[in-house]
């Protein structure tokens, strides 16, 4: 673990670049599952929203929660895990409610490319809010630290 001890800010640097683009991705896809929800299936604009909403997921956002979470695991393991306070374990739990929100637009994409999607577009605009919250509290955990 010494070794890993010296390149910590750039471990942690990583970390933080990968979770902007996990944000980015778990911020877009729920908007485009709106617009999808407009499209007709079988049409071009159907099929074009299948292929974006794919694409975010399998190259920008799947890489970047792997990224984050073995990153993440590296730095606590660098701190020590003992070190940490409070205010991590509630960073933690919102974390993994993120990575479950992650899960949930995954099958919905799934669910779109094979025709079967049963939600709103009210339900997604409403699903598309829980990311920015979460992400809100989690870097104000992070930065404050506040017990």
């Amino acid at each position: 673990m010494e070794f890993l001890t010296q390149y910590y800010f750039t471990l942690k640097a990583l970390h933080l670049i990968a979770v902007i683009c996990w944000m980015a991705g778990m911020f877009y896809l729920p908007r485009l599952f709106v617009y999808h929800c407009s499209a007709k299936p079988g049409s071009e604009m159907y099929a074009t929203f299948t292929i974006m909403e794919y694409r975010l997921l399998k190259y920008i956002m799947n890489p970047s929660i792997i990224a984050v979470f073995a990153l993440g695991i590296l730095l606590i393991f660098i701190n020590g895990f003992s070190t940490l306070g409070g205010w991590f374990h509630l960073k933690l739990v919102l974390v993994l409610a993120l990575a479950g929100m992650h899960g949930l637009l995954s099958v919905q994409q799934k669910n779109f490319a094979n025709n079967r999607n049963n939600k709103s577009a009210t339900y997604f605009r409403v699903i598309n809010e829980i990311p920015p919250v979460l992400m809100a509290i989690i870097v104000i955990l992070a930065v404050v630290k506040p017990f």
